[in-house]
């Protein structure tokens, strides 16, 4: 998949002090009172749901583990098994306020598999849509996201946290 759109975060990396430099995450370390700022929508007790500031597609989401690892065999069982049960809420809540007609749901593990954050293992939960990929991205180097992040996240955590309720019942 070509992405010349994403080269302004790739190019972030280089600089030493800037958040995103290897050997630093971004993920790690995101106190409570900043998750509307950095748009994490949920915290359960291994891992947190949050919106991509970088997205592939509109509603783009992650699960991270708040354990910063590369490897999938560094988390426990208990981690693995909430990071299936929050991609499912996820789907869930894109289906509610977005409805899209798929997703794409994965992992990239290490950076040669595309993993611009590989110290810090986090999924992929990327909402599809028939027919949206188009001409801007392949001639245009430009990718159209037509949600607006501050409004989808607001409507996102209101679902999530029905959904979170609902599944408490």
């Amino acid at each position: 998949m070509y992405s010349p759109w994403r080269e302004v975060y790739m190019e972030s990396f280089k600089d030493e002090n800037h958040p995103f430099h290897p050997g630093k995450t971004i993920f790690t370390d995101i106190p409570p009172e900043e998750d509307e700022e950095r748009y994490v929508l949920h915290r359960a007790d291994k891992c947190f749901i949050i919106m991509n500031l970088f997205p592939y597609n509109c509603g783009h989401l992650m699960v991270i583990p708040y354990l910063q690892t590369p490897e999938l065999s560094d988390l426990d069982d208990a981690a693995k098994l909430e990071i299936m049960q929050l991609a499912d809420i996820c789907m869930e809540a894109l289906r509610r306020t977005i409805n899209p007609h798929g997703f794409n749901f994965g992992v990239n593990v290490g950076k040669v598999a595309g993993g611009s954050v590989d110290s810090h293992i986090h999924f992929h939960i990327v909402p599809r849509w028939e027919g949206d990929t188009n001409f801007m991205p392949v001639i245009g180097e430009t990718k159209v996201l037509s949600n607006d992040m501050r409004r989808l996240y607001t409507q996102l955590r209101k679902a999530i946290r029905e959904i979170v309720q609902e599944k408490a019942r």
